[in-house]
């Protein structure tokens, strides 16, 4: 069973710069890849990027792309989103996933953690 705890939330400026960290225990290799996913007051919860525990290869939504930057730690078992250039629509509450797929798709993904808020004001 695998338990994500991310951390890392907080109250920035629009250009700010924030960095998200999601640990992982009792990770099984099966679970190949981290994704971070947000969801925004009254939006559906959304791809923002993920990345491959053993590949390290990263994909990210066009929205945030060259802004945000993946990265993972093995050796820690913890997973990082660097987020760039904040602006006011990045608001949400930003949520760690793994998955057994190399996927953008919320529904593939079986573990979540408990969230972390972030709020940009302009």
């Amino acid at each position: 069973q695998m338990q994500l705890v991310e951390s890392g939330g907080g109250l920035v400026q629009a250009g700010d710069s924030l960095t998200l960290s999601c640990a992982a225990s009792g990770r099984t290799p099966s679970y190949s890849t981290m994704a971070w996913f947000r969801q925004a007051p009254g939006k559906e919860r959304e791809f923002v990027s993920r990345i491959g525990w053993s590949t390290g290869y990263t994909y990210s939504a066009g929205s945030v792309k060259g802004r945000f930057t993946i990265s993972r730690d093995n050796a820690k078992n913890t997973v990082y989103l660097r987020m760039n250039s904040l602006t006011p629509e990045d608001t949400a509450v930003y949520y760690c996933a793994a998955g057994r797929w190399s996927t953008s798709n919320r529904n593939d993904y079986d573990y979540w953690g408990q969230g972390t808020q972030v709020t940009v004001s302009s």
